[in-house]
């Protein structure tokens, strides 16, 4: 009995979840853990990398521009009227820049903005939009980072060209924000909205420097990077009915790094 009660709380077998940025390291590791489960993925994503798509029953993919209010509407209507149901949002696509700030230029800062907040917004509009119209339940997963929380500890980046920047923390901190305002907004739609706010991953098909990787693993009390899939976890949790009364909630899955 207590093995079925489990299964009940953690069951997304035959759910549908949209996954945006479905073809980069976490999106993949997103994808496939859903399908793993039972789940009916639709993945999404403005480029689609071969490397990180996957070929499997009810695992399926769309090309989307998240900036292109229009194309995201339309894509939320398609994935509705193609498999019936709509229940998890996963807002996975986002993107930085790494140029030294003091060589910023504008366009870098604008596509920062345009993909991780205003893409972001679009997707839980159209969502939204579309929850209400049709009347069905809702759940939201924004995916954003530790760097959100504290900023980026530049002595660590000593043998890396890929330096974090200013405008992708301060736009996974309005991930967060935006993740607030719309759990206290949309509760009495009975959307739940939460997110999870990830540490330094490592890359293994295209590891970070030697030098940043034991920087930053002497920063982390567990000692480490992060593994892709440890994400996984925590996504599935918000996206279960064991998490039916959390909303609003940023799970932050850093090693403890922000604790500092």
């Amino acid at each position: 009995m207590f093995e079925s009660y489990l299964n009940k709380l953690f069951d997304l077998s035959d759910k549908v979840i949209w996954v945006t940025g479905a073809t980069g390291q976490l999106g993949y590791e997103i994808c496939k853990s859903f399908n793993q489960i039972g789940s009916i993925v639709i993945g999404t994503d403005k480029v689609m990398n071969p490397d990180y798509m996957i070929q499997a029953d009810r695992l399926s993919y769309l090309p989307l521009d998240i900036t292109d209010k229009a194309s995201v509407e339309k894509t939320c209507e398609q994935i509705y009227a193609e498999c019936g149901r709509l229940d998890v949002l996963i807002n996975n696509a986002g993107v930085s820049c790494f140029e030294p700030f003091e060589e910023r230029p504008e366009a870098s800062f604008d596509w920062v903005m345009d993909v991780n907040l205003k893409g972001t917004f679009f997707c839980i509009q159209a969502y939204v939009n579309l929850v209400k119209k049709y009347r069905i339940q809702g759940n939201i997963v924004n995916i954003a980072s530790f760097y959100g929380l504290v900023s980026p500890d530049y002595r660590i980046y000593t043998d890396c060209d890929r330096k974090n920047s200013e405008v992708y923390g301060a736009t996974k901190a309005g991930v967060i924000q935006m993740t607030r305002y719309f759990a206290t907004h949309l509760a009495k739609d009975g959307i739940r909205v939460n997110s999870i706010s990830p540490g330094g991953i490592f890359n293994p098909a295209s590891p970070q420097g030697d030098d940043f990787i034991k920087n930053y693993s002497y920063r982390c009390p567990m000692g480490r990077m992060a593994n892709a899939e440890e994400m996984i976890g925590g996504i599935l949790y918000l996206a279960s009915s064991a998490a039916q009364y959390t909303t609003g909630h940023n799970l932050v899955i850093d090693g403890g790094i922000s604790c500092w």
